[in-house]
């Protein structure tokens, strides 16, 4: 791999880097910085790694403007033997970039040609200026004046990380008139923002089953509580054949938490829209509001173009190690998923997983989800008509909450059990029977125990 329009070498640390990082941050594909490594491509290995590590952060927000916290990320890799570093660079919204110490003239900024990076001309720096967005939620001042943030404090003391008396300054949480910005306000114990959750019984949005809220807390809690909830969903099938076991989610899971992580860094919040997860019966569908960043084209989204829309929650997701690399989401959900499962539009971008195996296969006694006591006891108790409340009570499970996600509703949707007015899911009168499917799971299970 030489040097192109993406990619730089570099053999050691020199002045020239802070150069070479403003004209990444210039060009709307940004690009990546190898340290280590000669013009020819040979690899020459770097000593002291980690302190230099700490030295190009250091140089990076110090010494280049408008802040790129969030925007870069420093990744520490072997080749042949030797230790090298990455400094990958996203495009930036606030476009032209340049050195501090030359300010926003032909000497502070510069763009990426080909190879190499030149100085940027005065035209092209006043276009640029012109342009510069400034609608982003780091500019944009919080609702709400006074904000705590024991949460954010106590995520960042998981990781061995201290959140210090200028921790707002330090993560960018102000506006230019240094009051707290909507940054601020969605990682703050209290907001009025939330990840919405819906679920549906079919394939469209008429029949809603649930429609929850998980926030109005920090984001960091959100999106934590949304996770542990894609968890429960994805119902994992078990195919059973004489020789083995094997174990299949419902939907891919690695891709499904990517989607949800790149939905809550890339939403546009300047108009208080917020990220969605749906659940239907045959799919889930994750919606990021806003659509791609300024200056982003689907050609520059699908081949791996990085571009925050919102790079104070990006740089907190990295310090807390929920985004793993920088620019890394889309190429995993791209590989788990393919390009036919995005739906890029002008208000917002969606991704649909279909589910690997269908919520309600065709059971048989070679293939059955997983059968435990708990649904044993629920569709036994099923063989007659009972109510929710009854079925839980055979199951011995006191979270009613619980027992409805993990146990009634998936049993339903795999046809095992159905309900006895199922135009009216929500009827006071509803109760649940045993299903053709569910007696023959029952008659598998019996034969299997005696």
């Amino acid at each position: 791999m030489s040097e192109s329009n993406r990619i730089e070498y570099k053999r050691e640390l020199t002045d020239s880097l802070e150069r070479e990082v403003v004209a990444f941050l210039n060009y709307h594909d940004g690009g990546i910085i190898y340290l280590g490594i000669a013009d020819d491509g040979a690899v020459v290995g770097l000593d002291a790694v980690d302190d230099l590590q700490l030295k190009i952060k250091d140089r990076l927000k110090n010494n280049i403007k408008p802040s790129m916290m969030g925007l870069f990320d420093i990744v520490r890799e072997e080749r042949n033997g030797k230790e090298i570093l990455k400094v990958i660079v996203a495009g930036g919204l606030e476009k032209p970039y340049f050195l501090k110490k030359y300010g926003m003239t032909e000497k502070g900024c510069f763009l990426r040609i080909g190879s190499a990076t030149e100085p940027m001309p005065n035209d092209m720096i006043e276009s640029l200026f012109g342009r510069r967005v400034r609608n982003t939620i780091g500019n944009m001042p919080s609702p709400r004046k006074e904000l705590t943030f024991v949460q954010l404090k106590i995520y960042y003391e998981e990781r061995g990380l201290a959140l210090n008396n200028r921790f707002m300054q330090n993560l960018e949480l102000l506006t230019p008139d240094n009051a707290p910005n909507i940054a601020a306000y969605l990682l703050a114990d209290e907001n009025g923002a939330s990840l919405q959750v819906a679920k549906y019984a079919g394939t469209d949005r008429v029949d809603l089953i649930e429609n929850r809220d998980y926030g109005r807390c920090s984001l960091v809690k959100a999106l934590t509580s949304v996770l542990d909830r894609v968890d429960v969903e994805n119902t994992i099938f078990t195919k059973i054949t004489s020789k083995f076991r094997k174990e299949r989610e419902l939907f891919h899971s690695v891709a499904m938490r990517e989607a949800l992580i790149n939905a809550v860094v890339h939403n546009d919040y300047s108009y208080g829209a917020t990220p969605k997860l749906e659940f239907f019966s045959d799919r889930a569908e994750v919606t990021s509001m806003g659509g791609l960043p300024y200056g982003v084209t689907e050609t520059d989204f699908f081949s791996g173009c990085s571009v925050p829309r919102n790079k104070e929650i990006m740089r907190v997701f990295r310090d807390l190690e929920i985004v793993e690399q920088l620019g890394s989401g889309v190429p995993r959900i791209l590989k788990a998923c393919g390009r036919d499962a995005f739906e890029v539009r002008d208000s917002f971008i969606r991704i649909v997983f279909r589910w690997q195996d269908h919520r309600t296969p065709q059971v048989t006694p070679q293939v059955t989800p997983q059968v435990t006591p708990q649904v044993v006891a629920v569709l036994r108790s099923a063989e007659r008509a009972a109510s929710a409340g009854e079925l839980q009570q055979s199951a011995g499970l006191k979270d009613r909450v619980h027992f409805l996600k993990a146990y009634l509703e998936p049993l339903v949707q795999m046809e095992w059990i159905e309900r006895t007015i199922p135009d009216k899911p929500r009827s006071s009168k509803q109760k649940y029977r045993l299903t053709e499917k569910g007696r023959l799971v029952l008659a598998t299970h019996n034969r299997e125990d005696a």
